[in-house]
């Protein structure tokens, strides 16, 4: 039996002008994170790895989003050496799985604008697994949910620390588990029913619609 490994990536925005005249993209990796599966779904290891861009700034608003600062990403190895290392820790039978398929997106960016040419990697991107599109079958409805609100929807208690690739990455493994271990999605209590989910129903919204803060 091939072996599930769920991987997140984190990115920082790239300047117009290495858009331009060199890396073509608009964002540019800065960590990834991954952890893997045994047989029953549970997770067994994790990998986690920063990596320095080549054309990308971590700004401020990068760096308060994701926790990782400008300093962080300076001696960090570089992106083939960062994918080398990670590969280094993938089973040899493993699939890949993300929340979205934009992660695979951006593995492909990386290696076409910077000439990086790893057979096995181009065989694990032709056979990715989009977590969000199986929520989405799971629930019968064609809508993008994001990660956090799946997660409540499925009434599972996440990791806090959104937007480290590591921490995603479990929690998307969670939501993964879940879904290849019950063939009807067992939903969160205060979801009435699949249709109140696929309307975007919000279980918290009706506790707090009266409420009256003081200030």
């Amino acid at each position: 039996m091939s072996k599930y490994v769920v991987i997140d990536l984190e990115m920082c925005n790239v300047p117009k002008g290495f858009r331009r005249n060199a890396f073509g993209y608009s964002k540019e990796l800065i960590q990834i994170g991954a952890v893997l599966l045994d047989e029953t779904f549970d997770i067994t290891d994790t990998f986690v790895t920063l990596v320095k861009p080549e054309y990308g700034l971590v700004d401020s608003y990068i760096e308060n989003l994701t926790g990782i600062s400008r300093e962080d990403t300076n001696n960090a190895p570089s992106t083939i050496e960062a994918i080398n290392s990670f590969l280094e820790w993938l089973p040899e039978d493993a699939i890949l799985v993300s929340w979205s398929d934009n992660d695979e997106h951006q593995l492909r960016k990386e290696i076409k604008g910077k000439n990086i040419n790893i057979e096995r990697l181009n065989s694990l991107l032709n056979n990715w697994v989009d977590c969000q599109a199986t929520f989405g079958e799971k629930m019968g409805v064609n809508k993008c949910y994001r990660l956090s609100e799946a997660l409540i929807i499925a009434d599972i208690c996440q990791d806090d620390g959104e937007h480290d690739a590591l921490v995603d990455a479990r929690n998307t493994a969670y939501l993964f588990a879940k879904m290849q271990r019950e063939n009807d999605l067992v939903l969160n209590q205060y979801i009435v029913s699949e249709e109140d989910a696929q309307a975007g129903f919000n279980p918290f919204a009706e506790l707090f619609a009266n409420l009256k803060i003081a200030v």
